[in-house]
């Protein structure tokens, strides 16, 4: 996939005012500090677009992006920050999860795992989620350069294993490096292929009220 054009549409906490759900979407989202804000601007090749904020835990919106102005990348606030308070913690849980649970064009969420790590709970925890919630996701192992190759190989591995403790096989995955574009060409391409099967959704017109001006 070629991408000729990335521009930041909206960013707000409310599912009812987002852009209309009529072209595909696909969510990323990660523990703090996962590196999701450098991996989103590799994959469009626009330096700068996803804002990298220097407070971990403090980015509390769903940003939007139009791309190819065919299909949205959807950059959610990062989970597992241990100074957020218990009150920005259950506001985060709302509306994330209102948003993951009744967005309708959702295709699938991109979940963000640092390859340098052992398998995280929370991580594993909100994969589990999203299974039972049976919104479709995949893994994006980030940071590979940062470490040897068979480094990266040995804690995919262990991740992927411990998933199958919730289900009974591994979903889609892709190892990537922000700083060299590596696993660009298989996530676009991953994208591109669910793209050609969207089937634009029936919307509610009472639940996008007055041009999304709730």
């Amino acid at each position: 996939m070629i991408i000729k054009s990335a521009t930041f549409v909206v960013s707000n906490t409310k599912v009812s005012a987002l852009p209309l759900p009529e072209m595909p979407e696909y969510a990323f989202i990660g523990r703090s500090n996962v590196g999701k804000s450098s991996l989103i601007n590799m994959l469009v090749n626009v330096q700068g677009l996803a804002k990298t904020s220097q407070r971990p835990g403090k980015t509390q919106l769903i940003n939007h992006f139009l791309i190819n102005e065919k299909w949205y990348i959807v950059d959610l606030p990062g989970y597992g920050y241990a100074k957020v308070s218990k009150s920005s913690r259950e506001k985060w849980e709302k509306f994330i999860r209102n948003y993951l649970t009744k967005r309708e064009n959702l295709q699938c969420v991109f979940v963000l795992i640092d390859s340098r790590l052992d398998p995280q709970k929370i991580d594993l925890e909100f994969c589990s989620w999203l299974g039972e919630c049976q919104i479709p996701f995949a893994l994006v192992y980030t940071k590979a350069d940062k470490q040897s190759a068979p480094k990266t190989d040995q804690n995919v591995a262990k991740f992927n294993k411990a998933l199958l403790g919730w289900f009974e096989e591994v979903p889609p995955f892709f190892v990537t490096s922000a700083e060299k574009a590596q696993g660009r060409d298989k996530v676009l391409g991953f994208i591109g292929e669910v793209n050609e099967d969207f089937v634009k959704p029936i919307i509610d017109p009472q639940f996008y009220t007055a041009n999304n001006k709730e």
